[in-house]
């Protein structure tokens, strides 16, 4: 079970899922040191601690390979999971349905109920990558995410652009209780140019 709304130890596990060529590899290594580093198909998990303001708990982000092969394998990483992210590839409409189920499927396991997720909409800097309004609506996260707190954060793993504030935005849910964070967020999606009838479809303002 996740810890969000209570108090936060001083290290917490953050787990980084995905499909397999969503980008969760470059974009940890490109948060972490600022460089865009050439990665392999992870086969296996990544570790790598991100250290955080003095009023915050230090992460430890766990990248698991997204490969079908080892997507069975998520599920043993779940326990003692504070909070969750999961990458999309915004630019490869082709594979959005797959994500989706996975997705799903990830929301519905026990040890994870009400943990806070952040969609990370990857690959925003290619041209006709899905904006997140779109990505929202396609992959259902107003019904996926009922009961826990959620945001989805544009961010490109090669330019950098998104990469704090999602990793940010992931302390705050833990950190915050549900219901502030669903005003907070309202007012985020707003600030960012959501339509007001999209608003509505995606948290049934």
């Amino acid at each position: 079970m996740g810890v969000q709304g209570s108090k936060i130890p001083k290290h917490t596990q953050v787990l980084m899922l995905g499909l397999d060529g969503s980008g969760k590899t470059t974009l940890l290594y490109k948060l972490k040191y600022n460089d865009s580093v050439v990665t392999v198909p992870t086969v296996g998990f990544n570790v790598e601690p991100l250290k955080t303001n003095r009023s915050s708990p230090g992460l430890t982000v766990w990248d698991i390979g997204g490969q079908k092969k080892m997507r069975p394998h998520w599920r043993h990483h779940y326990t003692d999971t504070a909070g969750l992210m999961f990458v999309v590839d915004s630019w490869d409409q082709k594979r959005l349905d797959e994500a989706r189920k996975e997705l799903h499927r990830l929301m519905r396991y026990e040890s994870l109920k009400g943990v806070p997720l952040v969609v990370l909409a990857n690959k925003q800097d290619l041209q006709g990558a899905l904006s997140p309004e779109a990505l929202c609506l396609k992959l259902d996260l107003r019904t996926v995410c009922e009961g826990r707190p959620w945001f989805i954060q544009p961010c490109s793993a090669t330019t950098g652009f998104g990469l704090e504030e999602g990793f940010r935005r992931i302390i705050y849910l833990m950190k915050t209780p549900l219901k502030q964070t669903q005003e907070d967020i309202k007012m985020k999606i707003r600030s960012q140019g959501f339509s007001l009838t999209a608003l509505k479809k995606i948290l049934l303002c």
